[in-house]
């Protein structure tokens, strides 16, 4: 079978920006969880069998210690943040798995379980952009699926994309720097160079300090190495920062995320959301099946 793994938290952003507002029953602002909602189910009308759905139940995490410039939720738009708990009660009322990540991250999460699951799938499909999940990508086993895009990256797929394999990632985001997560890489270092090094060295820790000994063409290259070494510490702070923790024990097995129909809450949360439809359709799909 093939399962599915989602990023809540991308999707709630996505349509928390997308679609109209809409108020609950009780005058709570609930249009982007509905729309997580009903996506997700849109997913299983489709033939998804396995899926789970990860969320920053908390945005800030164990990294946030590490680093005092990581990402917060301290911008995020409060009618926003006030969604997660409603879409993680709407997704499990129609009877999906969703792990509420709060030390860890969302991204951790769905690293963990495609690690934890890949040997009892044929394929495990990450629905997410973000760059930090290209990481887990293994050959056309692991992929990463864009849904918006309706594209699906295997590794031949990563290295087109960012110029180095999945597990070169954390490597370059760490020299590059991403702006989502909040940290800012080294400076000089941009992606075209950073490719090009990495797609030669593998891994930060592999450069060679010495230039001179470089087997790979880059602009201002003493320059790049110069400050790689003086700044060494930063980049594996980084790398680390980027490397996603995949030894998470979330699920047991593959059953675990297999679809059985919906939660006895379905009805009150369709009240709720004032989506009678989300109700209907769950319980028509569970009897199709």
């Amino acid at each position: 079978m093939r399962v599915h793994l989602v990023d809540g938290t991308y999707e709630l952003f996505r349509h928390y920006f997308a679609v109209p507002s809409a108020a609950a029953t009780d005058g709570t602002e609930i249009a982007a969880a509905r729309g997580v909602a009903f996506s997700v189910l849109s997913m299983l009308e489709a033939g998804a069998t396995h899926l789970g759905v990860a969320t920053d139940h908390v945005i800030e995490s164990f990294r946030n210690d590490m680093w005092p410039g990581y990402k917060t939720g301290v911008d995020v738009e409060p009618e926003l943040l006030a969604q997660f708990p409603i879409v993680e009660e709407a997704l499990e009322a129609v009877g999906v798995v969703v792990w509420r990540m709060e030390e860890y991250e969302a991204d951790d999460g769905m690293a963990s379980v495609a690690a934890a699951v890949a040997d009892e799938a044929e394929q495990v499909l990450i629905c997410t952009p973000d760059k930090d999940l290209s990481q887990c990508v293994v050959g056309q086993h692991i992929v990463q699926f864009d849904r918006r895009a309706n594209k699906i990256f295997d590794e031949a797929g990563v290295i087109e994309k960012f110029g180095v394999p999945p597990a070169s990632i954390p490597d370059y985001l760490a020299l590059v720097g991403d702006s989502a997560d909040g940290f800012p890489g080294l400076p000089g270092w941009g992606a075209k160079s950073a490719a090009a090094v990495l797609a030669r060295y593998g891994h930060l820790e592999d450069i060679p300090v010495d230039v001179e000994t470089w087997e790979v063409s880059v602009r201002s290259a003493k320059k790049l190495a110069d400050t790689l070494a003086d700044q060494i510490d930063d980049a594996l702070l980084f790398k680390d920062l980027a490397t996603l923790r995949a030894d998470l024990p979330l699920v047991k097995s593959v059953d675990d995320l297999e679809w059985r129909g919906p939660a006895e809450g379905i009805s009150k949360m369709a009240d709720f959301l004032r989506a009678p439809a989300l109700e209907e359709r769950a319980k028509r799909l569970a009897e199709d099946r």
